[in-house]
């Protein structure tokens, strides 16, 4: 049987998987969407289409820096809206870290103080 990876080089591994993938998130959000469409989406479409958005009423966060996928204060809309993934990335990133790092602490916390690895 092949002996397990020392915990170093899987430490090392995942460090390069977590950068992989934050950075190609972030070469999505900032600079795909520059290439996305303006065009509604086929709810948008269908809803306009059957008058059903007629009734539609602005939400509490119209008003908000980031309201419609954008930035309120840049006035190019697809510098606003790569810009304003950007920043979606960094706030899910810093959250989810943060729910990462409690979740993994307290489990640490609960664990015995000492393991045993018996063979099987």
């Amino acid at each position: 049987a092949a002996a397990p990876a020392p915990a170093a080089a899987r430490a090392h591994s995942t460090r390069k998987v977590w950068a992989t993938g934050l950075v190609a998130a972030l070469l999505l959000a900032g600079f795909v969407s520059y290439y996305a469409s303006a065009n509604p989406d086929g709810l948008e479409k269908v809803a306009a289409d059957k008058g059903i958005d007629e009734k539609v009423e602005e939400h509490g966060a119209a008003d908000s820096p980031l309201a419609d996928y954008g930035v309120k204060s840049i006035t190019d809309p697809r510098i606003s809206g790569g810009l304003a993934g950007v920043i979606g990335v960094g706030v899910t990133v810093v959250v989810g870290s943060g729910v990462f790092w409690a979740v993994h602490r307290r489990r640490t916390r609960q664990e015995p103080a000492t393991t045993s690895h018996g063979s099987v």
